[in-house]
């Protein structure tokens, strides 16, 4: 990713309020998939004047024009990524709620291959895998 959330905002032509960019900051920070009282609580934190409903009204623009990717992983509650990160998969703990991001060959090149073998040239994917710790 040669550029940062705040810059694709930027290119958008989007307003940026001085409470839009520290979201975005908060965004470009997070090394998660935070949902959206996540991102207030964190974003308070730089600037106690922003409302949770400035973070919703914000998470929902920048989803709109791309800059980010809503995640749903069965917990009720959307998550958020950037949008331009490299590709990756997710596994996602069902009991902590931990997402853990994953890139495999072999399931990139089987996913490939089913794809073909259907006739069809794959442009992308989403893959979410769910489970729980192997007892020791």
């Amino acid at each position: 990713m040669s550029d940062t959330i705040l810059d694709r905002c930027t290119a958008q032509g989007l307003r940026m309020t001085d409470q839009r960019r520290t979201i975005a900051l908060v965004l470009q920070d997070s090394d998660d998939h935070p949902d959206v009282d996540t991102l207030y609580a964190r974003a308070a934190e730089r600037d106690p004047n922003i409302s949770i409903a400035t973070v919703y009204r914000t998470v929902k623009l920048f989803e709109e024009t791309g800059i980010l990717e809503k995640h749903e992983f069965g917990d009720g509650r959307a998550r958020y990524e950037d949008a331009e990160r490299d590709h990756h998969d997710h596994l996602i703990d069902m009991h902590s709620g931990r997402v853990i991001e994953f890139v495999d060959p072999e399931i990139e090149e089987l996913q490939e291959r089913i794809a073909r073998r259907l006739g069809y040239r794959l442009k992308g994917h989403r893959l979410e895998l769910y489970g729980v710790p192997l007892k020791d």
